[in-house]
């Protein structure tokens, strides 16, 4: 019940100081999220990769991206899975530790876009409690609920797929955290510019 009071005077990590100190102002830049990960329990589960594109102006900027394999020993041992995927991507490979810190310096005061993104906020606020960090102050945007308050639709939810295919954005056979993040920033430009969003 009192959990705010054991954190009044806490020292938080520089990189969340740091981040928290961004929020003074309004950002005109969006950052489009997908996580990969191991189940749908942010209590259990862990993020086993992410990528993120960052939009600005209308422009997914390319340059502008972060993409990562998480470490997950504990994850792979618990589970009894091969860690081939790990040892044999060539993407960045960073501890869970290493791997939200550079996300947090990445996305600074960004508003967040993503589908179904209030799931992928919980996992990164469920890693950053392990950091002993505070929960992600930004501003969120689900390209689901974008296109059922476009189509006044209430009571059902589309997948990324089904989005992809409504909107004429090409689907693909990989299946990576960067390759739906990509999906989803298109998706977040058609939608944006029809709901009129700036």
């Amino acid at each position: 019940m009192l959990d705010w009071l054991k954190n009044l005077n806490k020292e938080y990590p520089e990189f969340w100081k740091i981040y928290l100190a961004k929020f003074d102002k309004k950002s005109t830049r969006f950052v489009v999220l997908s996580t990969e990960t191991s189940g749908l329990n942010p209590v259990k589960d862990v993020i086993l990769s992410i990528g993120s594109f960052a939009v600005v102006d209308n422009s997914i900027l390319i340059g502008d991206s972060f993409e990562t394999v998480l470490l997950q020993y504990k994850f792979l041992h618990d589970n009894g899975l091969s860690n081939e995927f790990i040892v044999e991507s060539k993407m960045k490979k960073l501890g869970e530790a290493e791997a939200i810190q550079t996300l947090i310096e990445y996305i600074g005061n960004a508003v967040l876009v993503g589908h179904h993104i209030d799931f992928d906020v919980e996992m990164i606020n469920a890693a950053l409690e392990r950091l002993d960090c505070g929960r992600l102050k930004n501003e969120a945007l689900d390209v689901d609920v974008m296109h059922r308050k476009l189509n006044d639709i209430n009571d059902k939810q589309f997948s990324l797929d089904e989005l992809c295919t409504a909107y004429n954005i090409p689907k693909s056979d990989r299946n990576s955290s960067a390759e739906d993040a990509y999906k989803t920033a298109l998706l977040f430009l058609k939608l944006k510019s029809r709901l009129g969003i700036r």
